[in-house]
């Protein structure tokens, strides 16, 4: 991926995390984390960020078990999930492919993310492969569920859907995404091929903007020295900040 495509991504998710008293994110997440810090240098100083693992970017010292003590007691405002799999209903798929139990594949595992999709107020769904494998109609197995019945008492979910061509909103009235911008040089009908669920669309999507000149400043200043320190290969990579010695 290119720098200027991960530039736009940091960017359109530090947009959600404006006006936000705390993001958490997690250990393997880079762009996630580079977005948590963009929205903390232009908030000056708010939200905090905890960066799951890393003794520099977190307050947390008790790893999972004190995020999700946080989390329950609604000290957390944004976290992030992905998936192997995520459908229409913003169910998510951490464990395999295939019929469960016979998957075909296999895959780590939740480690408590449908505790967190419960209780975190926005959860932030991110997968770069924008494919019908990735997003499906139907998860073959649903480790953490976007929707719950009306009596069961859930003040987290699903926020946004972003993705390597688009960013979905998620609808939970209606418990779908929808569509709000195509990244450029994507179209709606490469992304309708590529999307194995249906959404809604209001007349021609806008383009997600791409980053000004004041937010590239952001990225390959505090925010890409954050990086280097945390994620030494994807700031070598992407944002041009060399490995430290």
């Amino acid at each position: 991926m290119s720098p200027d495509k991960t530039a736009l991504l940091i960017d359109v998710i530090a947009g959600m995390l404006e006006g936000l008293g705390r993001v958490a994110v997690g250990a393997s997440s880079p762009i996630p984390a580079a977005a948590a810090w963009l929205a903390r240098e232009r908030g000056g100083g708010r939200p905090e960020v905890s960066v799951l693992g890393s003794g520099a970017h977190s307050d947390m010292t008790d790893g999972g078990r004190e995020l999700f003590d946080r989390a329950g007691q609604g000290r957390i405002d944004a976290f992030f999930l992905g998936g192997v799999q995520i459908d229409g209903s913003a169910n998510i798929n951490l464990i395999g492919t295939g019929p469960h139990p016979t998957a075909d594949r296999r895959f780590p595992g939740s480690y408590g993310s449908a505790y967190l999709y419960f209780v975190v107020p926005r959860v932030i769904l991110f997968r770069l492969e924008h494919t019908p494998r990735t997003l499906v109609e139907k998860v073959d197995f649903i480790s953490a569920p976007g929707t719950s019945p009306p009596e069961v008492y859930r003040p987290g979910g699903p926020h946004a859907l972003v993705t390597g061509r688009c960013v979905f909103r998620f609808d939970a009235a209606r418990g779908r995404f929808r569509l709000a911008s195509l990244h450029p040089g994507h179209s709606l009908d490469e992304v309708r091929d590529a999307t194995g669920f249906g959404f809604d669309c209001d007349g021609v999507p806008p383009v997600t903007p791409a980053p000004s000149a004041e937010t590239m400043a952001l990225i390959r200043g505090p925010v890409g020295a954050a990086l280097t320190g945390v994620y030494p290969r994807f700031a070598a990579m992407f944002l041009g900040h060399e490995q430290p010695a």
